[in-house]
């Protein structure tokens, strides 16, 4: 049974999401009403997922996810961003430092249940599509790119395609291998890079300057 916490300062939304997962059959380990609050708990209750709302009173979600993923011992919770709107330059952030994907608060319940057992599985949330438009409407000005050189050819082949929005399958066929052996490259390489979700990954291929934005 998949562990999870669920933030939001909302009383309305916080119960009825937690009501929804218990119906589902997830274990909900905790209800924070804002990121001071889901710290601790995530401390206490070690969740494997975290629904984390971005404006709430005295911690933001982003500050908090990042407190959490910092504190985390071994397997670090993943965590869906909360969001009113899927353009949003605070969620090109939340990616940007470790979560694992963003639901908008009228996803359908269905929905909700399936991205939180995508991510719990280590699976890829982000439709490929949205993935890239939000990427590229948001992506930072030049930056020093990171280091690539504890990367073997292979793994930064395998990030750039990451970074294409190309799903494990799609990758393996592309370079003639197993979709096991993409896996394996890629957990590598996030080891390497010290990366929690693949989100991320999309993030520092286009950092680093191995994926090019479309023109606009």
């Amino acid at each position: 049974m998949i562990k999870v916490l669920v933030v939001d300062d909302q009383v309305l939304i916080r119960a009825g999401l937690a009501a929804l997962l218990r119906a589902a059959g997830l274990d909900v380990v905790g209800e924070a009403v804002d990121g001071e609050e889901a710290v601790r708990l995530a401390a206490e209750r070690a969740p494997e997922v975290i629904l984390m709302d971005i404006s709430m009173p005295r911690l933001d979600g982003i500050t908090a996810m990042e407190r959490i993923l910092a504190a985390a011992k071994g397997m670090p919770p993943k965590v869906l961003i909360l969001t009113t709107f899927d353009l949003d330059e605070y969620v090109y952030n939340a990616l940007r430092l470790g979560a694992s994907g963003f639901l908008l608060k009228d996803t359908p319940p269905e929905r909700i249940i399936a991205a939180i057992r995508t991510v719990a599985a280590g699976d890829v949330l982000l439709a490929p599509g949205i993935t890239k438009r939000l990427i590229e409407a948001f992506i930072a000005p030049p930056a020093p790119a990171p280091s690539l050189d504890g990367l073997t050819v292979r793994e930064t082949e395998v990030l750039r395609l990451v970074g294409q929005a190309l799903s494990n399958k799609e990758i393996a066929l592309r370079l003639s291998v197993s979709e096991g052996t993409i896996k394996t490259h890629l957990n590598r390489l996030m080891a390497k890079l010290g990366l929690t979700s693949r989100a991320q990954a999309v993030v520092l291929s286009y950092d680093c300057g191995l994926v090019k934005p479309a023109a606009r």
